[in-house]
């Protein structure tokens, strides 16, 4: 999976510079290859945001999907840090389940909405909470943030978009678990992102993005806070990339489907690495125990 170029690409360069102090290039969405469509994880969605461009705050002039995520709770949807932070003043936060966000988009633009009521229309509003502690450093980059939700919300996410949260693993359980046996369990990527890079007339261009698509990848390493995860076609894996930031890697473990990671950076041009940020490590849990009850 991919996000399509653009803005979407454009952000995602911006952010990696926050980024770059550990990985290489900002990851984003799932592959063109050994990819399919994902309607059933109605848990995963994207991140929307409406911003001003213009220098009124008052009329914001900007919607667009920007990041992947996913419910882990009725009223708490877990994404990137980098993907709510380095905003103008004013950014509002919301977050669509729907399998075509993109379309969802144009369908409320050509219809004529302005686009302080484009995001309203296709999406539901909710408040950023990004890790204090972030862009941290190598050993951690606590490049974790959540968007949670008043019970009307909710409420209203529910309604429009039945869905059933993830589980989130317990503490250091892919430790314990130990690379022989995460190698040898089932992963799967899943977000709203562009494809890999193809040669275009102005240089390498990520088509696609915008619908959410999901994808085998591989085990590589577990190091203290990331999964390293292969998504090289010829080894029948798919992969992350530009648009997949904050969207969820899950591990199959004893046949139950666990939110392992989210997807933080890879190699460029999206073909071989997935660096993921674990979500069951000290760092993690104690930001996410501050919105949800951990296993």
């Amino acid at each position: 999976m991919r996000a399509r170029p653009g803005l979407r690409v454009l952000f995602a360069v911006a952010t990696a510079a926050a980024a770059a102090a550990f990985a290489a290039s900002p990851a984003a969405a799932v592959n063109s290859y050994n990819a399919l469509p994902a309607p059933e994880r109605t848990e995963v969605g994207a991140l929307i945001v409406q911003w001003d461009r213009d220098g009124d705050p008052a009329t914001p002039d900007v919607v667009d999907w920007y990041c992947s995520g996913t419910m882990i709770d009725t009223d708490v949807f877990l994404t990137a840090a980098h993907c709510t932070t380095d905003w103008p003043a004013g950014a509002r936060f919301y977050v669509s389940l729907a399998q075509d966000v993109q379309g969802a988009l144009d369908a409320a633009a050509g219809q004529g909405l302005p686009p302080q009521q484009v995001a309203a229309a296709v999406a539901v509003e909710g408040t950023a909470h990004t890790s204090p502690a972030y862009p941290g450093n190598s050993a951690d980059a606590h490049d974790i943030a959540v968007v949670t939700f008043t019970p009307a919300q909710a409420a209203s996410l529910a309604a429009r978009w039945p869905f059933t949260p993830a589980t989130l693993p317990s503490a250091n359980q892919l430790g314990a678990l130990g690379s022989r046996a995460l190698a040898a369990a089932p992963w799967q990527v899943v977000g709203y992102g562009t494809e890999e890079a193809e040669r275009g007339p102005g240089g390498h261009v990520h088509p696609g993005g915008g619908v959410r698509m999901k994808a085998p990848v591989g085990f590589d390493a577990l190091n203290p806070t990331w999964v390293r995860l292969a998504m090289n076609e010829s080894r029948d894996f798919g992969g992350a990339c530009y648009g997949d930031s904050g969207g969820p890697n899950f591990v199959t473990v004893g046949g139950r489907m666990l939110l392992a990671s989210t997807t933080i950076t890879g190699d460029a041009p999206c073909y071989a690495t997935n660096v993921t940020y674990r979500l069951d490590t000290a760092s993690a849990r104690g930001f996410l125990g501050q919105f949800v009850a951990l296993p």
